[in-house]
C-alpha cells in the first residue's frame, strides 16, 4: 500500500515536472515565434503627419515670349547693314538702312501739294475784301453788257465803223494792187498818171477837209493850221469824217505809188505782191466781219456770253454768301486727299529703315550690304522674356491649371533649381510623331544668374496639389490591387504582453509624391506599417496568441 502511494507520488511529480517542462517549451516557442515574427516583417515604418505636394514631371525647351523675324517692307537696295548675328540692340536701332533718295523726295512732293491744298481751303474760307467784290460785280456788269449788246444787235455807230474798215481794207487792197502793177513795167506816162493821180487825191483830200472843217467849230490860227471841236451830234459830221478818212488812205495810196514808180527795187515785185496778198486778206476779214454784223449774234456766241453772265454772278454770290457746301466739301476732300498721300509718302520712307521693336539679341541676319534684297531680313529675341515650353502628357494635364507653381532645372545645370510657374496651357493639344499626345504648357522663368539660352534643354516638376497636415506612410507601405481599384497596408498591432500581429488594412489614399502617400482614412498617426509587399491571412505571435503552432508564419 506504501509502495502504491509511493510510486502514486512518483507519477504525480512526474506528470507535474512533465507539464512544468511543457508549459516552459511553450512559453519559450511562443518568444520564439514573436521574434521570428518581428524578425519576419523586414522594415517598418510609423504613420505621421506632415505636408505632402503631389507634381508631374514633364521636359520642354527654352523659348523667348518675345521674338521677332523682321521683313523688309519692299524689294530695295541694301545701303547699310548695322548688325551681325550676336549682336545686343535697343529699341529703335537701325538694323537695316535701304537707299530711299527717291522716296525721300516723294514726301517733300507730298508736303507741297498738301500745303497747296490747305491754302486754297483757308482762301475759300477766308471773308471776301471790298475790292475782290468791287471785281465781281465789274464782271458781272460786264459780262450782262456784252449778252444785251448781242441781243439787241449792230448800232448804226458800229455798223459805220464797219464799212469804214472795210473801205479802209479796200483801199489798202488797191494800193497793193497798184505797187504789184507798178513793180513790173514804169514808163515816163506812168508817173505822169501818177502824179496827177496824187494831185487828185490831194485836191479830194482837201476839199473833204474843208468840208469837215465847216462842219467843226473851229477857229484859225497864226500857224495856218485850224484847232476844231467835232459836233458829235451832227449827223453829216460821221459820214465827213469818214470821208476825211478815205481820202487820207487814198492819197496815201497815190503817193506809195508814185514813190514806186520814181524809186523802183529790184524786190519790189515780190514785195508788192506780199503786200497785195496780205491786204486782199485783210479786206475779206473785214468784208466777212461787217457781215456777221449786220446778220448778229449767233445761238452759240448767245449761248457763251449767258454762260459767262451766270460764273460772273456765281463767283458773286460765291464772294458775298460765303462758299457752297459742295465747294467747301470738294475743298476738304482735296485735303485729306493730300495728307493722305503725304502720309502714304512718310511711311514707305519710314519703311526704307528697319528699326529694332524691342531690347534683344539678333539671332540672324538673312540679307548682305549692297545686295537687292527682300523679304525676311533679320531675326532677334528678347533674351529677358524666357520662358520654358514643355510637352505635358493629357494624363497629367488635366491636373494642371495657371498660376499652379514649379521648379524647372535645365539639363546643362541639373543641381540648380528654379522656381517658377504654369502661364499658359494650350487648348489643342501639339502634333507628336510618336502617337502619344501632349499639350504645350508654358512656365516663366525667373531672373538667373545662368546663362540660359534659347533652346536649351529643362525638365520641369509641377506641383499638381499640396496638402497640409496630413497623415503620411512612405509608399512602399502601400499595395495596389489594380484590378479592384483598392489599396491596403500590412498594419503592426503589439499587445500588452508582447506579441505582436501583421494585418491587411484596406486604406483610402489621397496625394502621392515620390517618397510618401497621404492615408485619407483607415489608419491614424503612430500605427506603424509594415514596408515592402507582405501577403499573409492575420498572424498573431506570442503569449496568449492562437496562431500556427508548426511553425513560423508563411511571410
Amino acid at each position: 500500500m506504501d509502495t502504491i502511494k509511493k510510486y502514486k507520488w512518483i507519477w504525480i511529480i512526474g506528470a507535474i515536472a512533465v507539464v512544468g517542462g511543457l508549459a516552459a517549451f511553450l512559453v519559450m516557442r511562443s518568444r520564439d515565434r514573436a521574434a521570428m515574427a518581428t524578425e519576419e516583417t523586414g522594415e517598418t515604418a510609423v504613420a505621421f503627419v506632415g505636408d505632402l505636394a503631389e507634381s508631374a514631371t514633364a521636359s520642354g525647351k527654352v523659348s523667348a515670349i518675345r521674338e521677332a523675324a523682321l521683313s523688309l517692307a519692299f524689294t530695295g537696295v541694301v545701303e547699310q547693314l548695322e548688325v551681325a548675328v550676336g549682336d545686343a540692340v535697343k529699341k529703335g536701332d537701325v538694323l537695316v538702312q535701304l537707299k530711299s533718295t527717291a522716296l525721300a523726295r516723294s514726301v517733300a512732293s507730298a508736303e507741297q501739294d498738301l500745303a497747296i491744298a490747305e491754302a486754297d481751303l483757308a482762301k475759300l474760307l477766308s471773308a471776301a475784301g471790298e475790292e475782290e467784290v468791287a471785281a465781281a460785280e465789274a464782271a458781272v456788269v460786264s459780262a450782262q453788257a456784252k449778252l444785251d449788246a448781242l441781243l439787241a444787235g449792230p448800232t448804226e455807230e458800229e455798223i459805220e465803223s464797219s464799212e469804214a474798215g472795210v473801205k479802209a481794207a479796200q483801199a489798202n487792197m488797191w494800193s497793193a494792187s497798184g505797187k504789184v502793177q507798178t513793180s513790173n513795167t514804169v514808163s515816163d506816162a506812168d508817173v505822169l498818171a501818177a502824179e496827177k493821180d496824187l494831185q487828185e487825191a490831194l485836191d479830194s483830200q482837201q476839199a473833204v477837209h474843208d468840208t469837215w472843217v465847216n462842219l467843226a467849230e473851229c477857229e484859225g490860227n497864226v500857224q495856218g493850221t485850224h484847232t476844231c471841236t467835232p459836233k458829235v451830234d451832227n449827223e453829216r459830221m460821221e459820214a465827213a469824217t469818214e470821208e476825211v478818212q478815205v481820202a487820207n488812205a487814198q492819197v496815201a495810196i497815190a503817193q506809195a505809188k508814185l514813190d514806186e514808180l520814181r524809186n523802183p527795187d529790184s524786190n519790189s515785185v515780190a514785195s508788192s505782191q506780199a503786200g497785195w496778198s496780205s491786204a486782199s486778206a485783210q479786206y475779206d476779214a473785214a468784208v466777212a466781219r461787217h457781215e456777221a454784223l449786220l446778220l448778229g449774234a449767233t445761238e452759240a456766241e448767245i449761248a457763251a456770253a449767258e454762260a459767262d453772265l451766270a460764273s460772273a454772278e456765281a463767283s458773286l454770290d460765291s464772294l458775298l454768301s460765303g462758299p457752297s457746301d459742295a465747294s467747301l466739301k470738294t475743298y476738304e476732300t482735296r485735303v485729306a486727299q493730300a495728307q493722305t498721300a503725304l502720309k502714304e509718302a512718310q511711311h514707305a520712307l519710314a519703311d526704307a529703315t528697319l528699326t529694332a521693336p524691342f531690347d534683344g539679341v539678333v539671332t540672324a541676319v538673312h540679307i548682305s550690304e549692297g545686295e537687292n534684297a527682300s523679304g525676311l531680313a533679320v531675326e532677334l529675341v528678347d533674351n529677358k522674356s524666357l520662358e520654358v515650353v514643355l510637352a505635358v502628357d493629357e494624363i497629367d494635364v488635366g491636373r494642371l491649371s495657371v498660376g499652379q507653381p514649379a521648379t524647372v532645372t535645365m539639363e546643362t545645370w541639373p543641381r540648380n533649381e528654379i522656381e517658377s510657374e504654369i502661364t499658359t496651357i494650350a487648348p489643342a493639344s501639339s502634333d507628336s510623331a510618336s502617337g502619344v499626345v501632349t499639350f504645350n504648357v508654358h512656365l516663366t522663368l525667373d531672373q538667373s544668374d545662368l546663362p540660359i539660352l534659347v533652346g536649351m534643354t529643362a525638365n520641369a516638376d509641377l506641383i499638381t496639389e499640396v496638402g497640409e497636415n496630413v497623415l503620411l506612410v512612405p509608399n512602399a507601405a502601400i499595395t495596389a490591387d489594380r484590378d479592384k481599384g483598392t489599396y491596403s497596408v500590412n498594419l503592426v498591432r503589439t499587445t500588452e504582453d508582447g506579441s505582436k500581429s501583421i494585418t491587411p488594412i484596406d486604406v483610402t489614399i489621397g496625394l502621392k509624391d515620390d517618397d510618401f502617400t497621404q492615408i485619407v482614412s483607415g489608419l491614424v498617426e503612430g500605427d506603424v506599417v509594415v514596408l515592402g509587399d507582405f501577403d499573409a491571412p492575420t498572424q498573431t505571435f506570442g503569449p496568449g496568441g492562437d496562431g500556427d503552432q508548426d511553425g513560423p508564419p508563411d511571410f
